[in-house]
């Protein structure tokens, strides 16, 4: 469950990360630490890796603009870092970085009798998603896929 200070900490980094030229990936509001940790995962959408230097960015903008706005009350740790690769695929910069690789595709609804799909990824457009299963090209409806991650199955 998502922390209830999140909204207001991605209202105030949304704009901080789009300014610098990065996107937020995820925010997580970790309680269960003392003190505290907000955790923010950056990417940087022009480059191939989020560096070093693109958290330290972000954190020290971040820092200054949180700590103004006093959301959060008492002590807590910010931590900025890169997401490094999600085994799901979500945004449309996974889907072309990703392109060939095999996925494993979960459907809300069977399409062609089946509700989960395995193949080598191709592309993905606002209509379908296309995938390339032992050479015969499968087409999937967008709307029907809940989810597509990669898999270690091997394409034989």
């Amino acid at each position: 469950m998502t922390h209830p200070l999140i909204p207001e900490v991605l209202a105030l980094a949304t704009p901080i990360a789009d300014e610098l030229g990065l996107e937020v990936v995820d925010t997580v509001f970790q309680t269960n630490q003392s003190p505290p940790v907000l955790r923010i995962d950056v990417r940087n959408p022009q480059a191939e890796d989020t560096s070093l230097e693109d958290c330290e960015r972000m954190s020290v903008a971040l820092e200054d603009v949180l700590d103004g706005s006093a959301i959060i009350p008492d002590a807590y740790v910010l931590e900025v870092s890169s997401p490094g690769v999600s085994e799901q695929l979500t945004s449309d910069r996974d889907f072309s970085v990703f392109k060939g690789f095999m996925v494993e595709v979960q459907l809300a609804e069977p399409h062609q009798g089946k509700r989960t799909w395995v193949g080598r990824l191709v592309r993905r457009d606002d209509q379908k998603l296309a995938l390339n299963q032992k050479g015969r090209a499968i087409s999937i409806p967008r709307e029907l896929v809940q989810t597509v991650q990669l898999s270690n199955q091997v394409d034989e």
